[in-house]
């Protein structure tokens, strides 16, 4: 039995490893990795194995950074199943549409400069007609369920992350020459007691570990802190007269934002402004929320079944087409712009902080975790000058953030969540986080008595 790990090793974006038992090789996540575009490009437009060696994939969750480059395995020749659950199916049916559709309306773009300029064309990494063939492979599945792949020797089951909608702890039993060996993933791993969703579950039984570490070396502040620190936030831009833009990622950030929003209006904390989720995605992702009531916590869930929307308050405007979107900008008065994407990677958000970026009454508010090379990050770095559609913008917009919004695990967290796995681990794999990050959380993790934990590099194999 081999572990590869061809992505999110000392980095926290484009998640994929491969385990390889028998004659099978089974893919953890096809992410998309997020960077300076040509290197992305790169990475993201060849695999380091065949794709069509590929048996079958497993997906955490409909994150991009997970899920996003499954076109692309598909194009390329996997004809194989992908599992997952069933949120996840439905969310991720929208959101490989939605990246595919972003990605052709920013070729196109760059293309009407770069023609300008007399430079040659660039591609699409993929068309939404690939994102199409890629969903007819999905499989879903209930939490909680043991299913069998499509060869023997191995059967899988998917526990609650509670990361997102439908996000999943793999458990893999892999069976070979007699030998039995349990494998758990845990995707990116959800925090106890958030606004929507329910507590990551428990795992127990495990021989080896892949465990995610984006916030392994810090601690997050209370939810309720981050809620009054985005009301104090936003009261404070409205007073100058400015506008809050806060990229966030279309799937749970914003569905948060919102019903923090709603909280805070009802309690009186926030004005009455025009508020606007600028997100096709965000409008069709919230309505799967409404669908799977399964995955939300008990308040939310009753909420729902008494007919009281958690993700709608006066004044609140989702906004679909193009027009509606460039019709945000001619809004003169104090207003609060939710648009994906939450790394400012793409889509909408970059045309808002385009036209919002150089005055100073205004705020950029970041709700989520900014990964390196990203415009976001830039942002958050303190960048003076940012380029967007290559074009360069002074930043004088007010840069905050409320962090405790995050949809992953703080250390204790993680943490607490590994001292909970009954057996002892063979060995644990850290993954999905910066290298000081993964590597202090690895530390931590010996120090709690796990005496063999590895910080694989990019492209590295392990035999188990």
């Amino acid at each position: 039995m081999k572990l590869s790990f061809y992505g999110a090793a000392r980095t926290t974006t484009g998640s994929m490893h491969l385990v390889e038992t028998g004659n099978q090789r089974i893919l953890l996540d096809c992410g998309l990795y997020q960077g300076h575009r040509a290197e992305a490009l790169e990475r993201n437009s060849h695999f380091p194995f065949d794709p069509t060696t590929i048996n079958t994939a497993l997906l955490s969750h409909a994150h991009i950074d997970h899920s996003g480059n499954l076109p692309t395995l598909v194009r390329q020749g996997f004809t194989g199943e992908i599992h997952t659950t069933n949120a996840t199916r439905d969310l991720v049916m929208l959101m490989l549409r939605d990246s595919a559709h972003i990605q052709e309306q920013d070729a196109e773009y760059l293309n009407q400069k770069k023609s300008r300029r007399g430079l040659p064309p660039i591609q699409p990494l993929y068309t939404i007609e690939d994102a199409e063939r890629t969903l007819p492979h999905l499989v879903s599945h209930a939490y909680g369920k043991w299913f069998d792949l499509a060869e023997r020797g191995v059967r899988v089951m998917l526990l609650d992350a509670g990361h997102i909608l439908g996000s999943a702890i793999t458990v893999l039993e892999l069976n070979e020459a007699g030998r039995t060996v349990r494998l758990g993933f845990t995707g990116d791993l959800g925090r106890p007691g958030t606004l929507l969703l329910r507590d990551p579950e428990r795992v127990t039984q495990l021989d080896y570990l892949i465990i995610e570490s984006t916030y392994g070396d810090r601690e997050h502040g209370a939810l309720k802190d981050s809620q009054d620190e985005l009301a104090r936030i936003v009261r404070k831009t409205i007073q100058r007269g400015g506008k809050v833009i806060i990229p966030s990622f279309a799937v749970e950030r914003t569905q948060e934002v919102v019903y923090t929003l709603h909280l805070k209006k009802d309690g009186d904390e926030v004005p009455a402004v025009p508020t606007f989720v600028d997100s096709p995605l965000a409008i069709d992702a919230t309505d799967v929320f409404r669908l799977h009531s399964e995955c939300l916590n008990e308040r939310v869930r009753g909420q729902l079944l008494a007919r009281q929307d958690p993700f709608g308050f006066g004044g609140l405007k989702y906004t679909r087409t193009v027009d509606e979107s460039k019709q945000i900008n001619a809004v003169k008065e104090s207003c609060v712009i939710i648009s994906a994407n939450g790394m400012c990677e793409a889509g909408r958000i970059l045309h808002h902080l385009k036209n919002n970026i150089e005055d100073e009454r205004n705020t950029i508010l970041f709700v989520g975790y900014q990964a390196e090379n990203t415009l976001g990050r830039r942002l958050v770095d303190g960048a003076k000058k940012v380029k967007i559609f290559g074009d360069e913008f002074n930043v004088r917009a007010e840069i905050q953030m409320a962090n405790g919004f995050s949809a992953h695990a703080d250390r204790s967290e993680l943490l607490d969540w590994v001292a909970g796995v009954k057996e002892n681990l063979k060995e644990i794999f850290v993954v999905h986080g910066e290298e000081p990050s993964a590597l202090s959380f690895a530390d931590a993790l010996r120090a709690l008595g796990n005496s063999k934990v590895t910080v694989p590099e990019l492209n590295q194999s392990i035999e188990l």
